[in-house]
């Protein structure tokens, strides 16, 4: 489950990593502007963060829940440990540069940099696009494009003036605290996408932080979930990110 559940945030980075790396000097739409400049103005601010997560995985042949102790040091790594009813499963340690882990089950790690990991995925993959969806801000930046505004009952839609990219986006923010309500990148052609949406906020240190995180994730007709709850979140602590491979585990090559 683990092994999958890893599989569906590289889904999610596939897709985000497609866009267009030119950055667009001016927002001609101003309503639009001051929306995007409001999301990154309620941005979290920390050091460190730390949580108790529930997370469901759910595929179209079983569905399990294992708990996960979370840790963050902002713009610099993402520290978890999964367990079932207090038995430890997997342990990984993505940073800007690279991405290990290892599951206890079936004896195997990965421990290697980001230009394998986006070989093996046929994509580049991208530490802070996963930050920002861990954290409620928006995976693209969405400063780097032009972006047309709508406002509804559900909030403020954001939709890229020009479709230019492989990925169709879409972005809607709360029209209170400027947090992402939800999220929808797909590659059609492909017959690629996925949805994020965020339930519920917490404050924590008179922040908005996300509560709950559902992603739900299809590729070529298969169709995938993942349900994240953030408890006991605490900030600004002192942290250890203890990574290390235990011997007699086999490498997983990627070719």
């Amino acid at each position: 489950m683990y092994k999958k559940a890893f599989t569906l945030l590289s889904i999610c980075l596939i897709l985000v990593s497609c866009g267009s790396k030119n950055k667009v000097s001016k927002i001609e739409d101003k309503a639009a502007s001051k929306v995007i400049s409001a999301h990154y103005s309620n941005a979290p601010e920390f050091k460190t963060m730390s949580s108790r997560l529930k997370l469901r995985y759910t595929d179209e042949e079983k569905s399990q829940s294992v708990g996960v102790s979370f840790r963050m040091q902002k713009d610099s790594a993402i520290w978890i440990s999964a367990q079932i009813l207090g038995i430890p499963l997997a342990k990984a340690l993505i940073t800007k540069d690279r991405v290990s882990y290892y599951e206890k089950i079936s004896k195997t790690y990965f421990d290697g940099d980001y230009t394998l990991v986006s070989k093996w995925l046929g994509t580049p993959l991208d530490f802070d696009k996963l930050q920002n969806l861990l954290l409620g801000q928006t995976i693209y930046d969405l400063r780097e494009e032009r972006y047309r505004l709508t406002e509804s009952t559900r909030g403020y839609e954001l939709v890229p003036v020009q479709e230019l990219e492989a990925v169709k986006k879409m972005f809607l923010l709360d029209p209170k605290t400027f947090k992402a309500v939800a999220q929808q990148l797909a590659q059609e052609k492909e017959n690629r996408n996925v949805t994020v949406t965020y339930p519920s906020y917490q404050k924590v240190e008179n922040q908005n932080f996300p509560e709950d995180i559902k992603i739900i994730a299809n590729d070529s007709g298969k169709g995938t979930q993942i349900e994240i709850s953030f408890k006991s979140v605490t900030l600004n602590e002192d942290l250890s990110f203890p990574f290390d491979i235990p011997s007699g585990y086999d490498e997983i090559e990627i070719e």
